[in-house]
C-alpha cells in the first residue's frame, strides 16, 4: 500500500507552472506524430492511392483542434452540461480542467473525415493511422491523471492499494495505472500488430480501436468511481460506461460493414 505524494507541478517559474498533464498532451502528441509519419512509410507501398507523407503534418493541426474543441464541449455536454448551460463562457476556459476523452474522438474523426475530404484521401486509412498511434497519448494521460489525484479508483483493500490525500484517507484501486495499462500499453501493442500484418485491411483498426478501447474502458470504470456530478446512470452504468458502450456497438457495426462482402 503506498501514500500518493506526488505533485501535478514539475517546474514552477512563478507566474508559469510546467504540469505534467499538459506535457502529456505534448509528448503524446509528438511521439503520436512521428510515429505515425514512420507507420506510412512503411505501409505506402501497399495502398492503391497516392499520399504525400507531408500532408500527415497538416493533419496534426486538424486533429489538436479537433482534441480540444471536442474534448472540451464533450465534456461540457456529456459530464456537466446543467452547469454549463446556465455559464456558457465557462466552457472556453480550458486551462481550468475539464475533458472528455469519448468528446476528443468524436472531435477526431469529424475533423479526419474534414481533412480526407479535401485531400481526397480514404478516411479510414488515416483513422487507422490515428488509432495506432493514439495510445501513446492516452498511456501518458492516465499516468498523469495518477500524478494529479484525479479519476480516482474505488475504495478497495488490495496490496497495491493508493492513498489520495487530496481526495481523502481510504486506500483506493489506482484506476488510472489500469486505464494506463489496458487503454494504452495493452491496447498499442495490438493496434499495431494488426496495423503490420500482411493482409491488413484498411479500416480494420478503426474498428478494432472503438471495440477494444470501448471494451477495456467498461472494465476499468468498474474500478473508478464515477463523476460526483452525475453518480450512476439508471443506478448501473457510470457516463464513461455508457459513452464506451456506444463506442463498442459503433464499431461492430463498422467490422459487420466492412466484412458483409
Amino acid at each position: 500500500m503506498y501514500t500518493h505524494n506526488l505533485d501535478p507541478v514539475l517546474f514552477s517559474f512563478g507566474f508559469l507552472d510546467i504540469r505534467w498533464y499538459s506535457l502529456a498532451y505534448i509528448f503524446g502528441i509528438l511521439i503520436g506524430w512521428w510515429l505515425g509519419k514512420k507507420i506510412i512509410s512503411k505501409k505506402i507501398d501497399e495502398i492503391n492511392f497516392k499520399f504525400d507523407l507531408r500532408e500527415f503534418d497538416d493533419l496534426i493541426t486538424y486533429l489538436i483542434i479537433s482534441i480540444i474543441i471536442g474534448g472540451r464541449f464533450g465534456y461540457a455536454l456529456f459530464y456537466n452540461p446543467s452547469y454549463y448551460i446556465l455559464n456558457p463562457f465557462e466552457i472556453f476556459k480550458v486551462w481550468e480542467g475539464g475533458m472528455s476523452f469519448h468528446g476528443a474522438l468524436i472531435g477526431i474523426i469529424i475533423g479526419t473525415f474534414l481533412f480526407s475530404s479535401k485531400k481526397k484521401v480514404p478516411t479510414f486509412f488515416l483513422l487507422d493511422i490515428i488509432a495506432c498511434v493514439a495510445p501513446i497519448g492516452i498511456f501518458f494521460g492516465r499516468i498523469a491523471n495518477f500524478i494529479n489525484s484525479e479519476l480516482v479508483g474505488k475504495v478497495t483493500n488490495v496490496p497495491w492499494s493508493i492513498i489520495f490525500p487530496s481526495v481523502d484517507n481510504f486506500y483506493r484501486h489506482p484506476s488510472q495505472l489500469y486505464e494506463a495499462l489496458l487503454e494504452g500499453f495493452i491496447l498499442f501493442i495490438i493496434l499495431n500488430l494488426i496495423m503490420f500484418k500482411k493482409k491488413y485491411k484498411i479500416g480494420q483498426c478503426s474498428y478494432i480501436f472503438l471495440i477494444l478501447y470501448g471494451t477495456f474502458r467498461i472494465i476499468s470504470e468498474i474500478f473508478r468511481e464515477p463523476d460526483s456530478q452525475l453518480g450512476y446512470l439508471f443506478d448501473t452504468l457510470s457516463m464513461g460506461s455508457f459513452l464506451s458502450i456506444l463506442m463498442v456497438l459503433s464499431g461492430l457495426i463498422i467490422f459487420f460493414k466492412k466484412n458483409e462482402n
